[in-house]
């Protein structure tokens, strides 16, 4: 009965601390403050934010924008999936004219079109000086040099990298179709490969792996294993973070999603492991009993997250940040469960090591009704950008004065 009445309290503590979903809530020591939306289609609804923040919409329009890059000369660019479906119809937009009085972008320029859901991209500028754009699709890596102020690519892309493309369609868990790009300080290139289903016995070694590779695609190894969809790629403070979603075939309530430091050579534990309430156990139910890794020896989540979140894009802010609510700690993008009657997630919340996520930002599930799902998170001005592929649409975050 003690146990009982433990659980029951820890769940309404939980859920009071993230609803959002009537008026103000908890974050760090602040009530979150509504802040209507209104959006171009007629659409309205209230998102919730700390107090002391503001919020506008950037850019809208959009189907499903995805992930943002900074460009050498401070352009914005986002990826756009189009749907959700395997398909070809994604695009790269140029986001331009930012005014930060405002808090909305002037102009949205598409760069790149007809593509194969474009998740992911990233800039470099090597030895020469020479800048590129990194660019993630289900079946390939490419890069394109890029020349400042261009506003469409200037040369044919080169191709550093292919994937398998194939895997059992939404219904049937097989979505992990999305790759994930980032640059580390080392100058190696890391790309996130996920599952080909929700819980198997991979045939081939890419999938739900991490890559390493040079900037030119040379020397191409399996940096990490066992992270069933990292989608979230980070390269902070000398160490790569990555957020992944658990197996979904162990209830509403477990596994937990999980963020990690990601080291080489090392299985997160997928599909013979996995975390909950931060301890790691054999996952009896999966049809893939082969054990690939002892559970004693997979590491466990700097972060671990609700069950059926999904965190997906992250950005760090640091000790130089006026505001403690984000100061030392990093910003994750729950993008919410599949299942909307779950109701995990839609929300993005902070992180700190070996502490709770903090609930950030609420109000894109109300009443089981999505107003959005939060997909990444970027440093930008005196605030954030965040991206919503269900509105098709870009957030401006910015302190108050």
């Amino acid at each position: 009965m003690q146990r009982a009445a433990y659980v029951l309290i820890s769940v309404l503590l939980f859920v009071a601390s993230v609803s959002g979903q009537n008026g103000a809530t908890k974050s760090r020591g602040r009530k979150l403050q509504p802040h209507r939306i209104a959006l171009a289609s007629g659409k309205t609804f209230t998102l919730n934010l700390p107090a002391g923040f503001g919020i506008t919409v950037a850019a809208q329009g959009l189907s499903r924008a995805r992930f943002m890059a900074l460009s050498p000369d401070h352009r914005l660019f986002v990826t756009d999936l189009d749907n959700r479906t395997d398909n070809k119809k994604g695009a790269v937009y140029l986001l331009d004219d930012f005014d930060p009085r405002a808090g909305r972008f002037g102009k949205v320029k598409t760069w790149l079109t007809k593509l194969r859901n474009p998740n992911s991209l990233a800039f470099y500028t090597d030895a020469n000086q020479q800048h590129w754009l990194y660019l993630a699709l289900t079946d390939k890596l490419v890069r394109y040099k890029y020349t400042p102020g261009e506003d469409q690519p200037s040369a044919e892309p080169e191709t550093l990298a292919t994937f398998p493309d194939y895997g059992l369609n939404y219904k049937y868990g097989g979505w992990h179709l999305t790759r994930t790009v980032v640059i580390g300080g080392n100058g190696k290139v890391y790309v996130a490969v996920g599952s080909s289903c929700n819980a198997c016995a991979e045939t081939e070694e890419v999938r739900a792996a991490v890559l390493e590779m040079d900037a030119d695609g040379k020397n191409q190894r399996i940096f990490a294993k066992g992270l069933r969809n990292a989608v979230g790629l980070k390269w902070f403070d000398g160490r790569l973070f990555a957020t992944n979603m658990g197996a979904d075939h162990l209830g509403d309530d477990r596994p937990g999603d999980t963020m990690y430091i990601v080291t080489e050579n090392t299985n997160y534990g997928w599909p013979s492991c996995f975390q909950w309430r931060a301890k790691v156990y054999p996952d009896n139910r999966s049809a893939a009993l082969a054990r690939s890794v002892s559970c004693r020896e997979v590491p466990r989540a700097y972060a671990e997250f609700e069950a059926h979140g999904s965190p997906l894009g992250m950005e760090y802010f640091g000790a130089d940040e006026a505001d403690h609510e984000l100061r030392d700690s990093f910003l994750v993008a729950l993008h919410g469960s599949g299942f909307i009657r779950i109701g995990h997630g839609y929300s993005v919340v902070s992180v700190r090591k070996d502490a709770p996520p903090q609930v950030f930002m609420t109000g894109f599930l109300q009443n089981r009704k999505i107003n959005g799902r939060p997909v990444d998170v970027l440093k930008f001005g005196d605030g954030l950008l965040l991206t919503d592929d269900y509105a098709g649409v870009v957030y401006y975050v910015f302190h108050e004065k």
